[in-house]
């Protein structure tokens, strides 16, 4: 079936139901310190390289086949056989503090942002401001969370979505021939702001009803790389899918390609996933993979299987077409002849999630009409071996697959690291690999150090200097809160209940609790942390 045509009836029949009608630089990072002391360059070539970060929206650990999961993702699963992933990166398990230390390289704290509401971000310059100081191209689409628009810190083009999620069809009104589209049905929903370049929209209204943003994006992504082509200057494109947030849309062909596939259930799923990634090397055989939920019922147990089944059809579509689209501007690189000189990162914001957003009950998930969510059994499924979700510090909610690829750099594909990192390290491996200034001062306001460290040594095979410890804490006064060293993380859910303390390096899936063993070293972790509570001005 062609994306172009596709009707009500087509979306039944994938489904499976009836058919009725439906600057001023003078700070760096300590390489750039290192390799200007040097006086050659460190490991980078003096051709810069161009850079693509792509983002995934609410996709769990295990979801994309390098990382245990069944879903086709064959273009992902390239950047992996010929580059390097980490099993031990992490993110910030909410969409906007996510967003604001990928984009500033620091703790989401320090530039105001605690918890998911959208902030101006203070006190930090952006990857595209560094970027486009030193002569880059800075480009963007898709997700952006934040409440300036990218073009007022430092993109020169964007589309997309300036924040939470949207329907995939059609964010804005109902079109002529086409049902009332499915709606959050929430005081934080519909409808929701887009821009392009420096208009804002509230709402967008696409014309065309085959709209799909997950096409659009990157059907943008790839106007802008011709647009440019000609430059004799590198670019940056950052492009923030949507995929696989709620709501659940995708295309029918793409539902067509799971339908049937998730009937052996959540249990069964998640112990093929474990048993691919013990194979792949991800795990240690001795990390054991997390009970089911408690939150979530036995598969034996589930009544209505088909409909299960379809909910995670759909979700799957969603990687499954992110994935297609991402095989399209590998292929435009390809074809400028820049792959070698390319980074490519890819990674996802935050665990599954297990947030219930079922708006539409008596539609199916899949058409424009519908608003519905994938839930905390399938949610379970895609953070395998991990416990908790999206929200939580648990490894469940903080850890994403991340995947470097750079051909002229990362000679040997297929690697994998298990030194630790976090989403703050991004500004300071551009600001490496861009040979780049990240200043103390910026268009006149006072910028804070950067907190990350470069991941260039890791991603030129050495061991990296990691960081002492990293840190979280969810909202102001609730949510979660942990640290990590390399070897201990102290985490617990509620700021009223007492630490956990796991061994990172026998327990990645947290199922010894050791605080009351070690209670030396939770209090030595716990003051940690209250350091850094105090160093970013944050309650206690």
């Amino acid at each position: 079936m062609s994306t172009t045509e596709f009707t009500r009836r087509d979306f039944l029949k994938a489904a499976g139901v009836g058919v009725a009608v439906c600057s001023v630089p003078v700070r760096a990072c300590p390489e750039l310190v290192e390799r200007a002391s040097e006086g050659t360059p460190h490991g980078v070539t003096t051709n810069r390289p161009n850079i693509v970060l792509i983002m995934a929206d609410d996709m769990g650990f295990s979801d994309i086949g390098c990382y245990g999961g069944e879903i086709n993702t064959p273009n992902i699963n390239k950047l992996a056989t010929g580059g390097l992933r980490f099993t031990h990166f992490y993110n910030n398990s909410i969409c906007v503090p996510t967003r604001a230390s990928l984009l500033s390289g620091l703790y989401s704290q320090q530039v105001g942002v605690y918890g998911n509401s959208p902030r101006v971000m203070k006190n930090c310059v952006t990857l595209a401001e560094v970027l486009k100081s030193a002569g880059y191209r800075t480009l963007m689409t898709g997700k952006w969370h934040a409440q300036e628009i990218p073009v007022q810190r430092g993109f020169d083009r964007y589309f997309g979505l300036t924040d939470g999620c949207c329907n995939f069809w059609n964010p804005g009104p109902r079109r002529p021939g086409e049902p009332e589209p499915g709606r959050k049905k929430t005081d934080y929903g519909y409808p929701r702001g887009w821009a392009i370049d420096d208009k804002v929209y509230k709402p967008y209204a696409p014309k065309d009803l085959n709209f799909y943003t997950t096409d659009a994006f990157t059907d943008y992504a790839l106007k802008y790389l011709d647009e440019y082509a000609g430059e004799d200057k590198p670019f940056f494109l950052y492009v923030g899918y949507t995929a696989p947030h709620y709501p659940l849309h995708a295309w029918p062909e793409d539902i067509a390609k799971y339908r049937g596939k998730y009937l052996i259930g959540w249990d069964k799923l998640r112990r093929q996933r474990y048993e691919r990634q013990i194979d792949m090397g991800l795990f240690e055989r001795h990390w054991k993979m997390s009970p089911r939920d408690e939150d979530v019922p036995k598969w034996d147990d589930v009544s209505d299987k088909d409909a299960w089944d379809l909910n995670m059809a759909v979700y799957a579509a969603m990687i499954d077409r992110m994935d297609q689209n991402i095989g399209r501007i590998l292929a435009k690189i390809r074809q400028r002849g820049e792959e070698d000189n390319t980074l490519v990162l890819f990674l996802s914001d935050n665990g599954g999630c297990a947030g219930k957003a079922n708006y539409t009950p008596d539609i199916p998930p899949g058409p424009v009409e519908s608003y519905r969510s994938v839930d905390p059994p399938w949610a379970n499924a895609s953070n395998t071996p991990f416990r908790k979700f999206k929200v939580w510090d648990h490894e469940g909610g903080i850890s994403t697959p991340l995947i470097a690829y750079w051909p002229s750099v990362i000679k040997k594909g297929g690697q994998i690291t298990h030194q630790v990192g976090h989403i703050i390290d991004v500004m300071a491996t551009f600001v490496d690999i861009a040979e780049a200034d990240y200043p103390s001062l910026y268009k006149g306001r006072d910028i804070l150090p950067a907190e990350g460290k470069s991941l260039l040594p890791i991603l030129q095979g050495k061991q990296r200097a990691g960081h002492e410890a990293i840190f979280w804490q969810i909202n102001k006064n609730s949510g979660g809160r942990a640290v990590r060293t390399d070897q201990w993380k102290l985490v617990k859910a509620d700021p009223k209940k007492p630490w956990e303390l796991y061994d990172m390096q026998a327990d990645r899936t947290e199922l010894n609790n050791l605080a009351d063993t070690y209670p030396d070293k939770a209090k030595e972790l716990s003051k940690l942390y209250d350091g850094w509570v105090k160093r970013c001005h944050l309650p206690a």
